[in-house]
C-alpha cells in the first residue's frame, strides 16, 4: 500500500486529513490569542475579524474531525423503533 500525505493512516476506516489534529489545535490557539490582542490594540477591526473567522473555521474543522472519528456504538443496528429489515 502506498502512503501519501492524505492517506498515510486511517482511524477506524476514516482516511486521515492533510492537517493533523495537533496542528489544528495549535493554529486555533494562535488565532484566538491573535484575535484577543487585535481586539484591544489600535489595529483595524478587519484584522480582528479575520482572526475571529479563522478561529471559527479551525474550531469547525476540529468538531467535524471529532464526529468523523468517534466510535458509534451500535452503528450496525437500525435506529430505535425501526426494524433492521
Amino acid at each position: 500500500m502506498t502512503s501519501t500525505p492524505l492517506t498515510s493512516s486511517t482511524h477506524r476506516g476514516t482516511p486521515a486529513r492533510g492537517v493533523p489534529n495537533r496542528a489544528l489545535w495549535v493554529l486555533l490557539i494562535i488565532a484566538v490569542v491573535a484575535n484577543g490582542i487585535t481586539s484591544v490594540s489600535a489595529l483595524p477591526a478587519v484584522v480582528g475579524v479575520a482572526f475571529g473567522v479563522l478561529a471559527l473555521v479551525l474550531g469547525a474543522l476540529l468538531v467535524r474531525d471529532h464526529y468523523r472519528r468517534r466510535v458509534r456504538p451500535g452503528a450496525d443496528h437500525a435506529p430505535s423503533g425501526q426494524s433492521a429489515a
